[in-house]
């Protein structure tokens, strides 16, 4: 089926190019004088056609003056939209139908334009030969008489053979293409020649591909089948043809109007074409070295259409997912732009002023309003944060940690069940762990654990001669000296001594 509707595309370009032929200059109301050795069967109102198409009527016929005596057909263009004949123009009579209507179809040819009252000369017209007068001619008594008439032309003709010659030609159209086909076949000997050199091989071939040949014939008779089964749409296709090509026409018509309106552009890019090839020629390297690039993104889509395959599940998926998407994402929109509404805020409260944007936001604060649901569920992570982590200008205090390990079990005595790694403390000596309490609420020392080296102050005694608000809040007052304490020339505290002990007593180990 498709072979026949290509083929019926094809023969419907070609009626539109002959049907188009003759559209063009416009020439409504002009009338040609068309030259015929005979006009058997034409009469006035006959039909008058350029390229196949209907486009005026006969006006008038009569004899020429001169010699040889001629018929004259006058005929006037009716269509504005049939192109001028030319002087190169042709002209035959052909039949209209079996009855005995004939009408007069022109060629308008490619020469110089005729004006209106031109001539078409009879060397480019040719009569017809009706089939019924040949047919009449088996019959008789008329084939006695054409026996009698050509014997008697034979002998008034024996000596006028270059005449006769000129009259066959002439009096019918096919002796004149003839003549002009054998011409074209001598000046083609040799191609002839050559083809018939090369039917041997092209024969051979053909011989190779019997079987495709068969197979191409066998495919012919059912596409012919197929369209004898179709004929009563293709002729519906031949009937809505005439409509097609007369709405065809304008838009053939704006066609040409555009092809006449590219003429500037085409010429401006032909003054290009010397900047274009160099561009490309400067391009030449650029696209080389994209070469493997390309190549890349080949082998990439090798990989990328591996993962877009496996991938079609998940897709599939995704599409049902998505189809009930819109059901979830209106109430979403709908409940965060409440959570970001101020006016929806459920209590006062002054201190989202100080953190609200300022107008025209439509979230500013406005009086007699609160934080916003977004706002109070930000502070909620930030309030909780400061409460579980207490900070002031002495210290810092985090009230709340998530870290459980051998160390967080809170224990009064140290023994050797507390892992080494738990004990914080930096230097050997700890008050009230490794040593006693120096306010003396810690534990008796020995004298094996607590004896200080050689040549070092024992830190769990208060220093000697320490001054007054040191031993009030030690909450003991100054040691009693003893003789062996007391040196006999001791004659009162150096100048600068209660100093040094008050540092050496903040900054001894």
């Amino acid at each position: 089926m498709r072979r026949v509707l290509s083929a019926l595309a094809v023969a419907a370009s070609v009626v539109v190019a002959l049907a188009l032929t003759g559209a063009g200059d416009g020439a409504q109301g002009r009338s040609y004088t068309l030259q015929f050795d005979q006009a058997f069967g034409l009469v006035g109102g006959a039909d008058f056609k350029v390229a196949g198409v209907r486009v005026g009527q006969i006006e008038e016929l009569r004899l020429s003056d001169g010699w040889p005596p001629r018929a004259d057909v006058q005929v006037v263009v009716e269509d504005s939209s049939v192109r001028a004949l030319r002087e190169d123009a042709s002209c035959e009579v052909r039949p209209q139908s079996l009855i005995g209507e004939y009408f007069v179809e022109c060629t308008p040819g490619q020469g110089e334009e005729l004006p209106d009252g031109g001539v078409v000369p009879v060397e480019q017209t040719h009569p017809t030969i009706p089939l019924d007068v040949v047919a009449n001619t088996m019959r008789r008594p008329t084939r006695e008489r054409f026996r009698i008439i050509l014997m008697t032309l034979g002998a008034a003709l024996a000596g006028r053979p270059e005449d006769l010659s000129e009259v066959l030609r002439r009096a019918h159209p096919g002796f004149r293409e003839t003549s002009e086909t054998l011409r074209v076949l001598a000046r083609q000997d040799d191609v002839i020649e050559r083809f018939i050199s090369d039917s041997d091989t092209v024969v051979a071939e053909l011989t190779e591909r019997r079987e495709d040949i068969v197979r191409f014939i066998r495919e012919a008779g059912e596409t012919a089948e197929i369209s004898a089964s179709r004929r009563d749409e293709l002729a519906r296709t031949f009937q809505l043809l005439p409509t097609f090509l007369a709405e065809l026409r304008p838009t053939m018509r704006q066609l040409g109007e555009l092809a006449d309106a590219q003429v500037p552009v085409l010429r401006n890019l032909r003054r290009a074409g010397g900047d274009l090839t160099e561009t490309f020629q400067v391009l030449r390297p650029f696209a080389d070295a994209s070469q493997p690039a390309l190549a890349s993104l080949g082998d990439l889509s090798t990989a990328g259409r591996s993962a877009i395959g496996e991938s079609r599940e998940e897709v599939a998926e995704l599409r049902e997912l998505a189809a009930g998407a819109p059901a979830l994402a209106d109430p979403l929109r709908k409940y965060l732009e409440s959570l970001d509404d101020r006016s929806r805020s459920i209590e006062t409260d002054l201190r989202a002023r100080d953190t609200a944007p300022p107008a025209p936001d439509k979230t500013a604060y406005q009086e007699g309003q609160g934080f916003t649901g977004m706002e109070s569920l930000l502070n909620y992570f930030y309030w909780q944060t400061l409460s579980i982590n207490g900070f002031d200008e002495v210290s810092h205090v985090l009230r709340f940690t998530g870290i459980v390990n051998d160390c967080t079990d809170y224990r009064v005595d140290v023994d050797e069940s507390v892992p080494e790694y738990c004990r914080s403390w930096l230097g050997p000596y700890q008050p009230n762990v490794t040593a006693p309490d120096p306010t003396g609420g810690g534990q008796a020392r020995t004298a094996e654990s607590n004896t200080p080296p050689p040549g070092q102050d024992d830190p769990s005694q208060p220093p000697s001669g320490l001054p007054e608000p040191l031993e009030e809040m030690l909450g003991a007052g100054a040691p009693e000296q003893t003789d062996s304490a007391a040196p006999e020339d001791d004659a009162g505290p150096a100048p600068g001594a209660a100093d040094e002990q008050l540092l050496d007593f903040l900054l001894a180990p």
